[in-house]
């Protein structure tokens, strides 16, 4: 893909990952697609995160046929990102891939993850799980080498997860995207991801909208005269670790886009590093044998 809109990062298949994409979770019907993805090409994103278990990927993949063309790009131009849901891990992940790659109905997907180290239906203390998420990855492995999903990885891992993976898979996962935020730093996973030569992708950047009335992160952004979630967007990127904030509204989704033309200072990114407490706003994973 050309990323000429959009500063990169190289993933391990040689292929370049956009730093900036849309989450599109709770994004929800075709008019509202529409105008959220209008005005993210518009402002300059070239990376679009969904999933099954979002029921929006045939919604996104006919307003970007739709969408392209107006804004003078075409296919290759966009870095599509999709997810295999939970219901779907283990014996039925090749069938819940060839949904996924039919929903969007755009030839390839750019990057296919397994969402959740859990089987819908098993306990998290399921001795199944570590089954389902390894026939997960090979049916993952076999769409990989066939060129539908030019790049596989995983979502919600633990460092247990990864290194379990690490030992067992063939072609190793070029992403792990997982919830990070001054927060919750992930250091662990983030060593983990560093030996794999795995990118360690972000969501949840503003800690579900928390973060951004954090007396420390408006102090910062008051000082930069940014928005709070500028931010927090910029102390991940400023770290190499790609963001995908979440917005339907086309104002938010231009101002979330405005994370290149400035930089914090090394105080700055150590006050908000220092709020780390390992404090979690999303499902927690690590309970998942």
């Amino acid at each position: 893909m050309s990323s000429s809109s959009s500063p990169a990062v190289l993933l391990n298949t040689g292929v370049q990952m956009p730093l900036l994409g849309l989450g599109t979770y709770k994004l929800v019907g075709p008019e509202d697609v529409y105008q959220a993805v209008d005005a993210a090409l518009a402002a300059g994103y070239r990376s679009f995160d969904s999933a099954a278990v979002y029921r929006n990927e045939a919604d996104l993949g006919r307003v970007l046929k739709e969408l392209l063309p107006k804004h003078g790009l075409t296919r290759e131009d966009v870095f599509i990102t999709s997810k295999l849901g939970p219901k779907d891990q283990g014996e039925g992940a090749m069938e819940g891939a060839l949904r996924s790659l039919a929903q969007l109905d755009l030839g390839y997907i750019d990057l296919y993850l397994i969402h959740w180290p859990g089987t819908q239906g098993c306990v998290v203390t399921d001795q199944r799980n570590p089954g389902n998420r390894a026939e997960s990855w090979a049916a993952l492995e076999k769409l990989h080498a066939q060129g539908k999903l030019k790049a596989i990885g995983v979502s919600n891992y633990t460092p247990a997860h990864m290194r379990e993976l690490m030992q067992s898979c063939k072609i190793p996962p070029a992403v792990l995207q997982v919830e990070f935020h001054p927060k919750f730093c992930q250091t662990e996973l983030r060593k983990v991801c560093e030996e794999y030569g795995v990118c360690f992708q972000a969501y949840s950047s503003l800690g579900k909208g928390d973060l951004v009335t954090n007396p420390v992160v408006l102090e910062v952004a008051k000082n930069c005269e940014r928005t709070p979630a500028q931010v927090l967007l910029r102390w991940a990127v400023q770290q190499g670790v790609p963001v995908l904030p979440k917005s339907s509204n086309p104002d938010r989704i231009k101002d979330n886009a405005r994370l290149f033309d400035f930089t914090l200072s090394d105080t700055d990114m150590d006050r908000l590093s220092a709020l780390d407490c390992g404090h979690k706003f999303c499902r927690d994973a690590s309970q998942v044998v």
